[in-house]
């Protein structure tokens, strides 16, 4: 499980590499497209987190993820909210030519098919999921409880007299 809080940047460190697809072309050469599902209203963002080869191990892949409040998902720029649990699925994308995240050169989301092109990213499938919970930074929280100190006496509630 995935632990973040709103408004923060975060990283995410992803077993991706066990359940690679497209194993013919090189690491260098494969982003990830994250989607993310929340699930208290159902509300869907995408996003390519911020990666680079050298972050994509044999036992994991770290993705970075940065707060914007007008996100950018070719830039790995998110605005999760509201704050609770979210549902993510990760797909691999692969390119045989150039790597680049643009809205023409990668795809935006796990269905959508660009023309064919080296230069094109191609969807290959579904290598991971699982669970972020997204928390509220403290003293924002929606719904806040005053304590108030134990009485001092007894604290009894008599009925019917």
């Amino acid at each position: 499980m995935i632990q973040a809080t709103t408004t923060s940047d975060f990283k995410a460190y992803i077993s991706t590499e066990d359940n690679r697809i497209n194993t013919s072309v090189d690491k260098t050469q494969i982003r990830h497209l994250v989607k993310l599902i929340n699930d208290m209203d159902g509300s869907i963002d995408y996003v390519y987190p911020i990666e680079t080869s050298n972050l994509i191990t044999d036992r994991y892949t770290e993705m970075g993820f940065y707060y914007n409040a007008t996100p950018d998902m070719y830039g790995g720029q998110v605005n999760l909210l509201p704050a609770g649990y979210w549902k993510y699925e990760v797909y691999e994308v692969s390119w045989i030519g150039t790597v680049a995240l643009r809205k023409d050169t990668a795809p935006s989301t796990e269905t959508e098919v660009l023309p064919v092109d080296d230069d094109n990213g191609v969807v290959q499938g579904l290598v991971t999921k699982g669970k972020l919970l997204l928390s509220e930074k403290d003293g924002t929280q929606q719904v806040q409880y005053t304590q108030h100190p134990e009485p001092s006496g007894d604290n009894y509630i008599y009925y019917g007299q």
